[in-house]
């Protein structure tokens, strides 16, 4: 009797539990779409303040074009009424007066280069907006090159190192490339560390599943890696729908051109078929055995250690993914 009872107490224990992570999942869920959401209407806000202040500017060119064709048109008649006056000889009788031909056209011209040159000034400033409007716009609704996930277990200390470098030159083009941190198990100083940034986004795997393993001498570790992989993967490409996902370590640190290698050979990913992953990894690239460093070479062996996936791959993976590594 006292086993059923600490058995029922032990399964609305897990219960309990289950329920706290599904609310705080939950959570999450609603916070990420409200965080996008407020994304899109600030980029909808930004355009509509653009485009008020870019035909504000139209309405001033207009108005400085009407007031130079009305000088034009000033400068045309003082033009004509000064030959006229001189042909009749009556030269005299302006500068007389102090309305000499000359005196009257001097102002006019000078004020009109005055609003040439405001004219042209005002054609700079518009095109000015229009292309920072334009770039504000992009920046915010374009739709992200890849998520980057770094996979972690039971190291702190190299997540940390790990999260610093990548949000170095991350944090430039932050919407082009989401950063996750997907843990494995439930070390609560991975934890911890994970949460304490607020510019990625923590996922935790928690498998409790028993291994078994197929082959004798195999490692257990080799089972879960896998399971974790499979599952952050399924995760980015199926719940959060991302076209491309990069893979990190979390004993990596990255090169000054991450992104921009990732972002100039994702097209290289869509368009060929035949290429699996790109890897910005060489086991030899190091300065003594490198001649060119522009050079992309296709290879038929994995490097790994900081991938690029595409989703059209991973639903081929995805259901014959191995158990274990190999």
């Amino acid at each position: 009797m006292r086993q059923m009872t600490k058995f029922l107490c032990d399964v609305r224990f897990l219960l309990l539990v289950a329920a706290i992570a599904f609310i705080y999942l939950q959570l999450r869920l609603f916070a990420t779409q409200s965080e996008y959401a407020e994304r899109l209407a600030t980029a909808m806000e930004a355009e509509n303040q653009c485009a008020s202040q870019m035909r504000s500017l139209i309405d001033q060119i207009s108005m400085q074009q009407g007031r130079n064709i009305a000088l034009e048109g000033v400068l045309e008649f003082n033009s004509d009424e000064r030959s006229g006056f001189m042909e009749n000889g009556c030269g005299r009788s302006f500068i007389d007066h102090g309305c000499s031909p000359l005196a009257q056209c001097w102002p006019f011209r000078q004020q009109k280069k005055r609003q040439d040159l405001e004219c042209g000034q005002l054609r700079t400033l518009v095109r000015e907006l229009e292309r920072k409007g334009l770039q504000r716009l992009i920046d915010k609704v374009q739709e992200p090159v890849a998520a980057v996930v770094i996979m972690a277990c039971n190291r702190a200390d190299y997540l940390e190192r790990t999260i610093k470098s990548v949000l170095k030159y991350q944090s430039a083009v932050a919407s082009k490339y989401p950063l996750f941190v997907s843990q494995d198990g439930a070390d609560p100083s991975v934890r911890s560390k994970a949460l304490s940034y607020d510019q990625l986004t923590y996922m935790q795997h928690l498998d409790n599943e028993p291994v078994k393993t197929e082959r004798p001498g195999e490692l257990i570790a080799y089972y879960k890696i896998a399971r974790h992989y499979k599952w952050a993967l399924d995760k980015l490409f199926y719940k959060n729908n991302f076209s491309r996902v990069i893979i990190l370590e979390d004993d990596m640190e990255i090169a000054p051109d991450f992104f921009d290698y990732f972002e100039a050979t994702a097209a290289l990913l869509d368009s060929d078929e035949s290429i699996m992953a790109v890897s910005s990894w060489n086991d030899n690239g190091q300065k003594q055995f490198v001649h060119d460093p522009y050079t992309l070479y296709r290879s038929d062996f994995f490097p790994g250690l900081g991938w690029m996936l595409s989703k059209s791959i991973w639903d081929e993976l995805s259901p014959k993914w191995p158990k274990a590594y190999p």
